[in-house]
């Protein structure tokens, strides 16, 4: 749910962000020698003839007159083309002109006092022209007569404006630029992007490569749809066209490219056989784009059914295909999905509802903010991806931890395993020759005076805390558990609390054990013992007076969980994590063989021991081990 509302307040943003952009891209009205022509007359013949006279124009019947927020009238039967008498009013200035925003037609001719003063015929597929057009102060209260053929949109868009011609070419400019400006950003992020794939990984390529493609195709799309290449490069026309199906040719396979990465295979493959369609599909749009401008648009019907007609329901079933996958996937919650639905669901209303528009205008409306749609749908695929990128960084990060821990293990493993060989080696040896000497000295002992005796007890006392170091020695080196039986929790922790019960009132200090009856583990009752004695030693040392040690125990997830907390000294985060490393010790004369042995011991019992411990507080150790069902 945050992840919701967090996508949704920036494409909420996103969109106040876009509604404030159309509105400046209404072109203001210039206040001085601007004026609005919002009528003319309409007629329809069967040709485009640039020969014809005004005389045969004006012969030609009949005439209807025409509101610019009119709808524009039908084609008559037979009619191919649609002759437009518009009355020039008086422009007080020095270069007068006129600027038509939109016309639709694929040749269009202008004339005025039986002069031919413009000529456009294009050979490519794009009706929409935007024409600036000069005039001389003299021709104010005159009539020109402009000639239109289309074979399917036809006519002027919208009104047309009469001024300054400077200041009428910088309103066609600005009115313009946005689509060339937001297409070449695109074209540059997606060219930036390409020189920053040079230092990724494998991994990262074929999303990012993907995603590439599609702001690359992107951009191109935008400015080849915008009329301002064409009315200022007209003569490259052909090639702008073939560009605006290249885009899309290539942005369809790419975008499930991207998706798949995102998103997966889909149900049994799905996607990925989809995307090697489309990827096979476009490819021979391509090969017929080129063979139908190599033979100077031959086959243009051929190729005009499968990238126009067919096209376009291959991609009304990917938008399906990928509106079904992406909701479920939103449904689950998956943040990804739900960044991505955010910015589809944009760009299909704002698509949508321009589209719908456009069909209640009959078609009297040039497409715009479906541009601003797309702008907002790449923002939300740059977020996923970026979002990727951060999830696999975290990734790295962790199995860093991960591999920085087992290198831990593995150390301490090496180290356990010299010292188990050294042990297993050394220590029978050793001992030996200290019980021979020990005997002697119980002997020599008996037989000297008090004031020896002092000194020999002395030895004694060292030679059995050598056969102790010893003894921990050999637990290390063989740590079977040796005979296993079911061990009920409370019994064994009420023979250790006995034995320790003494040590600690000598201390000052208390053990206090709340143990149910009910819980079971399976090891060896003695190995069990020693260990949690040397634990529970080790919290009544670091008492130092008055305190008490906490022993409590619970069932949780198939686990025995048992606790032995004290209130004592307390560790730091550098001396708990060294906790059973060889020979390391917290204590003036300690080896570190006493954990060694606990935490051996509570492995191969298939348990696991952690400490918390902070300076000052006291510390907790955390025993788990499998439960089992009593025999």
């Amino acid at each position: 749910m945050k992840g919701f509302l967090k996508a949704f307040s920036i494409f909420m943003v996103l969109g106040i962000f876009i509604f404030f952009v159309v509105l400046l891209e209404v072109p203001e009205k210039d206040n001085i020698n601007e004026q609005v022509i919002t009528e003319w007359e309409i007629t329809w013949t069967d040709h485009l003839d640039s020969q014809i006279s005004t005389e045969e124009l004006e012969a030609t019947q009949p005439w209807t007159e025409v509101q610019a927020s009119d709808q524009v009238p039908e084609r008559p039967e037979g009619a191919t083309v649609q002759w437009i008498r518009m009355d020039l009013p008086k422009i007080e200035s020095g270069s007068p002109a006129l600027l038509f925003e939109k016309v639709l037609g694929r040749e269009i001719i202008i004339k005025k006092n039986q002069q031919l003063i413009y000529e456009s015929r294009r050979d490519f597929n794009y009706g929409v022209n935007t024409i600036l057009l000069p005039l001389n102060q003299s021709d104010g209260g005159e009539s020109i007569y402009i000639g239109i053929d289309s074979p399917t949109r036809i006519g002027i868009i919208g009104t047309v404006q009469a001024g300054e011609f400077k200041e009428l070419q910088r309103s066609f400019i600005k009115n313009n630029i946005l689509d060339f400006i937001i297409g070449s950003a695109l074209i540059f992020i997606a060219i930036v992007m390409l020189v920053c794939s040079l230092f990724l990984k494998n991994e990262n390529m074929s999303g990012w490569f993907s995603l590439c493609l599609v702001i690359l195709s992107s951009g191109t799309i935008v400015i080849t749809y915008s009329s301002f290449l064409y009315s200022l490069y007209g003569s490259l026309g052909s090639i702008y066209v073939a560009l605006f199906d290249l885009g899309l040719l290539v942005l369809l396979p790419s975008f499930t490219l991207f998706f798949e990465g995102i998103f997966g295979k889909g149900y049994k493959s799905i996607v990925t056989k989809f995307r090697k369609f489309q990827v096979g599909y476009s490819a021979f749009c391509v090969a017929l784009l080129l063979i139908n401008f190599a033979s100077n648009n031959y086959f243009y019907s051929i190729y005009q059914l499968f990238s126009g007609l067919l096209l376009s329901a291959i991609m009304i079933i990917q938008f399906i295909m990928i509106i079904v996958i992406s909701t479920g996937y939103t449904i689950k919650g998956n943040r990804e999905a739900i960044i991505f639905s955010c910015g589809f669901g944009i760009f299909a209303f704002l698509g949508l509802g321009e589209l719908l528009w456009f069909y209640f205008k009959s078609a009297n409306y040039e497409l715009f903010i479906w541009k601003w749609g797309i702008v907002c749908f790449l923002i939300s695929l740059i977020i996923i991806l970026g979002n990727r990128f951060a999830s696999n960084h975290e990734r790295i990060v962790e199995y860093s931890k991960q591999l920085e821990m087992f290198n831990n293990e593995l150390q301490r493993s090496e180290k356990m395993e010299i010292i188990s060989e050294l042990a297993a080696s050394v220590a029978h040896e050793v001992r030996n020759p200290l019980q021979v000497t020990r005997g002697f000295l119980q002997l020599l002992v008996a037989k000297q005076n008090s004031s020896d005796k002092v000194y020999l007890s002395m030895a004694l006392e060292e030679l059995d805390r050598a056969s102790n170091i010893i003894t921990d020695f050999l637990t290390f080196a063989k740590p079977e558990v040796g005979k296993v039986a079911a061990l009920n929790v409370l019994n064994e922790f009420i023979h250790i609390e006995g034995i320790l019960i003494p040590m600690a009132n000598l201390q000052g200090g208390r053990i206090i054990v709340q143990i149910p009856k009910d819980l079971n583990i399976k090891g060896n009752s003695s190995k069990f013992k020693q260990a949690f004695i040397n634990i529970i030693k080790n919290s009544i040392e670091s008492l130092h007076g008055e305190g008490e040690i906490q022993v409590w125990a619970y069932e949780q997830k198939g686990e025995v969980c048992i606790h032995i907390k004290d209130n004592g000294e307390g560790m730091e985060e550098e001396v708990l994590s060294r906790l059973g490393e060889p020979y390391f010790s917290n204590k003036t004369k300690g080896t570190g063989l006493g954990l060694m042995v606990t935490f051996r011991i509570i492995e191969v019992m298939q348990g696991r021991i952690e400490f918390k411990s902070e300076k000052g507080v006291g510390t907790e150790a955390i025993v788990r081990f499998p439960a089992v069902d009593p025999a």
